[in-house]
């Protein structure tokens, strides 16, 4: 099975830790987001592990060596120019011959990357997107009124949302609507293939899910990892 993580954001919103580091470099814990997200995948079944990175490429680079450590293949793929969040996955179309997951790499979760796997190859979607229900609190009463008097009031109900996760299962297909070597986001594609009547599958992750992107979502995903990863073992396979 192999996997993407794109790795080439500036990182802006993690400033100052990212003017040092690239965000995918950044500790949790006595290990690095990329080096939790790849032990992760190669729990589940992941042999090959393509990078795609950007900034402070020579980094990521040398921090990856191969993937010697993971003792599994590891591959830098490099971008000459900011390419989105899609764009980059362009350049290893010829590289990507089956199923593939593709997943952001400031994203801290325990899901089972399998299941999403298999799912999405049921579905039989160039496209399966990882999804997450986010519950927010609002801070305003909300007011029920009918005719012109209020006959209900709810103080600061809670806002949910499904939002796209960042994680997704791709099938070579995919690439048919990724222009090549060109700035193209991840919106972009799943417009296109909803506008050309494309099969675009969501799979509902129920499992522990953060992204980093601000440095309060730093501060708490350091704060999680020591209390809920240390039970993860990296060499365990898939149904052990």
């Amino acid at each position: 099975m192999q996997a993407v993580i794109l790795a080439g954001g500036l990182g802006t919103r993690l400033r100052p830790f990212t003017e040092v580091l690239p965000k995918p470099l950044l500790p949790l814990g006595e290990k690095t987001i990329m080096e939790i997200q790849i032990e992760s995948l190669k729990r589940f079944g992941v042999n090959k592990v393509f990078v795609a990175t950007n900034y402070m490429s020579d980094l990521v680079e040398a921090f990856l060596a191969g993937g010697k450590r993971f003792e599994i293949n590891v591959e830098v793929s490099r971008e000459d120019k900011p390419l989105g969040t899609c764009g980059p996955i362009g350049l290893l179309r010829n590289k990507l011959t089956e199923p593939f997951l593709v997943m952001n790499g400031d994203i801290l979760t325990k899901l089972d990357f399998l299941s999403l796997h298999d799912f999405a190859v049921a579905q039989k979607s160039c496209l399966t997107v990882g999804t997450k229900i986010i519950t927010t609190p609002f801070r305003f009463g909300n007011v029920i009124v009918e005719d012109n008097l209020i006959v209900d009031i709810e103080e600061k109900p809670e806002l949910k949302m499904e939002i796209v996760a960042g994680i997704y299962c791709m099938t070579p297909d995919v690439f048919h609507f990724i222009p090549e070597n060109c700035y193209f986001g991840m919106d972009s594609l799943i417009i296109q293939l909803l506008a050309k009547q494309q099969r675009v599958s969501r799979y509902l992750i129920n499992e522990y899910w953060l992204d980093i992107g601000q440095v309060e979502d730093y501060s708490k995903a350091r704060e999680h990892y020591e209390t809920n990863f240390p039970t993860i073992e990296p060499s365990a396979q898939p149904g052990t």
